[in-house]
């Protein structure tokens, strides 16, 4: 179900109900009490000519019911009047009070709790004339509703106006309900889509207090209600910015920005161009993003790990070799790991600014964004075979030798190679600070990802640097080449393993065809090595034997390419595919809902699958529990899990969320143990 639908769904449901309930009660509806009595005001007398206002004040029978803004949020329903005026009197748009957030089972509600009034302008044309007393009336449809049910009421509120002012009586209410009013600004401001989230620039001055604010925005099916908001203060403009829902274009957005303590402004915005960075001030991401100190460090000691991490191990047979081959001399061990760590720095800074780049021009992607892209895919298949082949010593590639006196280039590009494969999934630590990366200005989250860069370079880097370090490892003789060719061993595993992403991703065929051209390839190489052999000259032979594969692939692939839908029937725990619309839906039904973020290319994700997930103690106890599963598959590029991702503060996957009925979401360790599903499963309730 997508955002629009469940938008328009909820709108459904609470008109149906309107509907149905007023037509079985005609007849008896005005003659039962109201939750929400309304009443109907006037300002002053009738002035020809001039605007009169009217207000509609309610009044809730308990404290317990409240009433709803023109647009209610999630759930609810808006006023709708119907007047009874003199002729040519026309009634303006109603005029609310700053409301306020409701949160029930995940959804947003803008709402008003205790006695509130609407005023409504009314303009009396000029060349009216009163001989007495002026009656009025509207009808009257609203929602009144506790935290547990909702009762759509109606009424019809009357007023006898004067024309007099001598004998018109002042209600000495007004002069507040006026006040409750947000006045409207003096400038328009500025709003664009951008990244998936609408940016709203309103111009406000820098002096201007802000006290836990947040923007209630009237233009419907644009923005997440209940999504976090995040406001920053770029001099005399305030930069709102907050996740799109809906699917609507409008090309005037209009609201009202709550201050806090009841205050606020009306608004309304224009397209156009809205600043970025300026002073994080307010919201999620201002009271939760730590220190940049301790993101550098989280963003070092992730980067560290990763070298521990599944996700690492197609790499470390490249790295073992080379750390074992730097212990041949101390100025050539320096070399290769500044020369190692430039490569692995580069390539995640790399990779975090086309991310950034590509966020900033509307795209959805996260980490390890390009392991989503079926022809990246099959690039590092041809190169894990390349690199099988080499160290089963098939053929010689002096920026792969292992087996003497490697060079600063060779270091450099096998430190770009294991950044670059190293990076699918996050790790411990590394998720606050990539999550950080997304919110923080370009530079601040490029510093991020060069540091992260510095941590998976930091064991080979230390041993380049520190003589005792090198001393450890093994001398250097035959055996290297002998190692080499065990390590073909994993790094074959790992281009098999590639093979089964291209199914998972393109289809059967898909992979068929990268498989043909994949074995040409590797044809070539042969080749190559016999050459190599005999002293003769060998890569032209390559072009001529591999380019046949490649041009086929460069046709066939993209002919073949079939986007697979995601199978959540192999599962143990039947989960329900995720959406936004259906993790509102598990959460509303008070139950316990387990949601995971996963994709094939992810290891880690895979090892905490078998581990902890798709295990028949799980399953037994999320069963007995009455546990909703379900799963949010990224292998492929999603935009609703991407906007989704961001708003936990997570740039890429694994990410694990446990919904106590009621409750908010609690994000479990992204390293899963086996007892973590079981216990939280087997709480009392």
């Amino acid at each position: 179900m997508t955002q629009a639908s469940m938008f328009n769904r909820f709108r459904a449901i609470w008109a149906l109900l309107a509907l149905l309930s007023l037509a079985a009660l005609a007849g008896v509806a005005r003659a039962q009490d109201n939750n929400l009595v309304a009443s109907l005001h006037a300002a002053g007398p009738v002035v020809p000519g001039e605007e009169l206002t009217l207000a509609i004040h309610f009044e809730p029978v308990s404290d317990e019911w409240h009433g709803y803004w023109s647009n209610p949020g999630d759930a609810g329903l808006g006023m709708q009047l119907s007047w009874d005026l003199p002729d040519g009197w026309q009634a303006g748009e109603p005029l609310y009070p700053v409301p306020q957030t409701l949160r029930i089972s995940g959804l947003m509600n803008h709402v008003y709790k205790g006695p509130y009034s609407v005023l409504v302008p009314i303009t009396v044309p000029a060349g009216f004339t009163a001989s007495g007393p002026v009656p009025i009336a509207v009808e009257g449809q609203w929602l009144a509703c506790t935290d547990a049910i909702c009762v759509p009421e109606q009424g019809r509120m009357s007023a006898t106006l004067v024309s007099d002012p001598a004998a018109f009586v002042s209600d000495q209410r007004f002069p507040a309900w006026r006040a409750a009013i947000a006045p409207p600004l003096d400038r328009t401001g500025q709003f664009e889509f951008s990244a998936g989230k609408l940016r709203v620039a309103i111009p406000i001055p820098a002096s201007m207090a802000l006290n836990q604010p947040h923007l209630f925005v009237r233009t419907e099916r644009v923005a997440d209600y209940a999504a976090p908001q995040m406001f920053r203060r770029d001099g005399d403009t305030l930069v709102v910015e907050i996740p799109l829902k809906g699917g609507a274009e409008p090309d005037r957005i209009e609201g009202i920005l709550s201050l806090g303590g009841g205050n606020g402004i009306r608004f309304e915005a224009e397209p156009g161009a809205v600043p970025t960075g300026g002073e994080l001030i307010a919201g999620e991401a201002a009271t939760e993003t730590p220190p940049i100190w301790l993101l550098l460090l989280g963003a070092l000691a992730g980067g560290l790990l990763l070298n521990i991490m599944p996700c690492v191990f197609p790499i470390l047979s490249l790295k073992a070799i080379s750390l074992a081959r730097a212990g041949e001399s101390e100025a050539q061990a320096r070399k290769e790991g500044l020369a190692y760590t430039a490569g692995v720095v580069l390539a995640c800074v790399a990779l975090g600014a086309v991310m950034l780049a590509l966020r900033a021009a509307g795209e959805q992607v996260g980490w390890a964004f390009q392991l989503q892209e079926p022809g990246v895919v099959v690039f590092l298949l041809l190169l894990a075979a390349a690199i099988t082949a080499n160290f089963a010593g098939l053929f010689e590639l002096p920026s792969l030798s292992f087996t003497r006196s490697g060079e600063p280039a060779s270091a450099f590009a096998t430190g770009l190679l294991a950044a670059f494969v190293a990076t699918p999934c996050t790790g411990p630590f590394m998720a606050v600070a990539l999550g950080a990366a997304l919110l923080l200005p370009p530079v601040q989250a490029l510093v991020l990802f060069a540091t992260l860069g510095l941590g998976l370079a930091l064991p080979f880097l230390l041993i380049g640097l520190v003589p005792a370090l090198r001393r450890m490892l093994p001398k250097p003789g035959t055996w290297m080449n002998t190692f080499r060719r065990v390590m073909a061993i994993p790094m074959g595993l790992t281009a098999l393993a590639l093979v089964w992403l291209t199914a998972r991703i393109g289809g059967q065929g898909f992979a068929m065809f990268a498989l043909v051209m994949t074995a040409g390839v590797i044809i070539a190489l042969m080749v190559v090595g016999r050459l190599q052999q005999r002293g003769k000259m060998a890569w032209p032979a390559f072009g001529l034997i591999a380019a046949p594969f490649l041009i086929f692939g460069f046709f066939a692939l993209p002919a073949s390419y079939a986007e697979q839908v995601t199978d959540t029937s192999q599962s143990l725990l039947k989960p329900q595919a995720f959406s936004e619309a259906a993790l509102a839906e598990a959460r509303a039904s008070g139950k316990p809902v387990f949601v995971w973020f996963t994709a094939d290319w992810c290891v880690t994700c895979k090892v905490n699958e078998g581990v902890a997930i798709e295990r028949e103690a799980t399953r037994a106890a999320f069963d007995q529990a009455g546990v909703i599963a379900m799963v949010g598959d990224w292998t492929r590029r999603d935009a609703e899990i991407s906007t989704f991702l961001n708003q936990q503060g997570a740039a890429g996957v694994p990410l694990y969320l446990w919904y106590e009925p009621g409750g908010e979401g609690e994000q479990l360790p992204q390293v899963l143990t086996a007892d973590m599903l079981t216990e939280r499963a087997q709480r009392p309730r």
